[in-house]
């Protein structure tokens, strides 16, 4: 059993410096109070930001990497989040989910679906491929933000994953979209979705927070407000294994074609 802690928090927008000054000891209080992993958002310490001329680091080098390993260091947790990261060569920069671990590792996925809504494909690419990691026992599949709205790429590693990792900067309009859909990755993959959001604003967008942290079969075993805020949940691979015995509905999931639809309505001849 690992026990988790959704850091709900605010971001002073394109500042990394003033965010990481304040994240830090909200971390410290969470790995304090047990947590053996700490999950912030997306673009963590800079905000959803649509400049990575500005923010976008070095890669495994800047303020936001450094932070994440200094912390799983100082505090012995696995802490994670995502980042803008620069892209290599002549490459768009990326918006990577890190994890860092005591021992110096780190993980990292790259997300698959840029926000077009928000025009954040013409400034950063889509990852090319689903990571999943092992922690104490438990196996983590990380998601960001907009990949919520996509199912087929939480099923295609569902079998192989406990708790989904989804770090969001998710805007207040949509917030019962970000609620919806993280329970309902939960109940159709019969695994633990763990879903941060930030709160506050940045370039130009209101966020309400709303983290939530649903079990294996659909149940809400934490939610936050509108503020800052830790919440901690218990992920137990056990559970997960004993929800899909007693219903094993992941093994009638079946790979399939769509056949043509029909084509144009032929016009009437008239005459």
């Amino acid at each position: 059993m690992v026990k988790v802690a959704l850091v709900q928090h605010d971001v002073a927008f394109e500042d990394a410096p003033a965010t990481l000054a304040h994240l830090a000891p909200m971390v410290r209080k969470a790995a304090g109070e047990g947590a053996r992993l700490v999950v912030l958002t997306e673009m963590f310490a800079t905000g959803f930001s649509m400049s990575p001329e500005r923010v976008a680091e070095v890669p495994g080098a800047g303020p936001g990497a450094s932070f994440l390993s200094e912390m799983a260091t100082e505090t012995g947790a696995a802490i994670c989040g995502s980042l803008p990261v620069q892209g290599f060569g002549k490459g768009k920069p990326v918006n990577r989910f890190v994890c860092a671990f005591p021992n110096g590792r780190a993980v990292g996925y790259e997300k698959i679906h840029p926000f077009s809504y928000a025009g954040e494909h013409e400034h950063y690419a889509g990852g090319p491929r689903v990571v999943t990691f092992d922690w104490e026992g438990c196996a983590f599949t990380p998601f960001i933000c907009y990949d919520l709205r996509f199912a087929d790429a939480f099923w295609q590693v569902a079998q192989r994953t406990d708790c989904y990792l989804v770090v969001s900067n998710w805007p207040a309009s949509r917030q019962e979209h970000f609620r919806a859909l993280s329970i309902a990755r939960a109940i159709e993959n019969q695994a633990y979705v763990v879903a941060t959001n930030r709160v506050g604003s940045g370039g130009g967008v209101q966020y309400a927070g709303g983290s939530i942290a649903v079990g294996p079969f659909g149940e809400v075993l934490g939610e936050a407000g509108a503020e800052e805020e830790v919440l901690f949940v218990d992920v137990s691979a056990g559970r997960v294994a004993e929800v899909r015995a007693a219903y094993p509905f992941l093994s009638d999931r079946r790979a399939f074609s769509v056949a043509p639809g029909p084509g144009p309505t032929p016009t009437p001849q008239l005459g």
